[in-house]
């Protein structure tokens, strides 16, 4: 077989977004066509637990992409304090708080449009969080967000050496 037959690993984003990623950012893939096949649209790595500080840069970017930003779903069990609105640039974004701990925040632009991004908890370490991302924005992803963040974690160590 010649070294062209030869299949290149799948890299999911350039190396340069691996080494760019760190909290407070948002990995987003945003697709012109009507039909959205992934279960994430994306992954947003928030600086801390804290709504207020976090979510109106956010909304900022996503504006800036999507268009104007009219509610936000998030898990409350992952948040201090979710109130039911903010204001960001003179503009009212609701939000949505649901009990589910599912790891997202579902992104309403108009009326019916939502966006699903994988919110990754911020003490996650920084090569998990990458991986996690990563993961979320790849296309053909069909997995839940919670699982994803699982895989993405390193296993625990037990505090025992194994015998043999």
């Amino acid at each position: 077989m010649a070294e062209s037959d030869t299949p290149t690993p799948r890299k999911l984003l350039p190396d340069e977004i691996h080494r760019a990623v760190k909290p407070g950012t948002a990995l987003l893939r945003l697709q012109t066509t009507h039909s959205r096949e992934g279960v994430l649209d994306g992954a947003w790595w928030p600086r801390s637990r804290h709504v207020t500080a976090e979510l109106p840069a956010l909304i900022e970017v996503l504006t800036a992409h999507l268009g104007p930003i009219t509610r936000v779903g998030l898990d409350t069990a992952a948040w201090d304090d979710v109130p039911t609105r903010v204001v960001v640039d003179e503009w009212v974004v609701r939000l949505d708080s649901f009990p589910v701990g599912d790891d997202t925040a579902l992104i309403t632009r108009g009326d019916n449009d939502h966006f699903a991004l994988l919110v990754v908890p911020p003490d996650t370490p920084p090569d998990a969080a990458r991986d996690a991302m990563a993961r979320a924005v790849d296309a053909d992803n069909v997995t839940q967000a919670a699982d994803i963040l699982v895989a993405a974690l390193p296993e625990p160590a037990t505090g025992r050496e194994e015998s043999g």
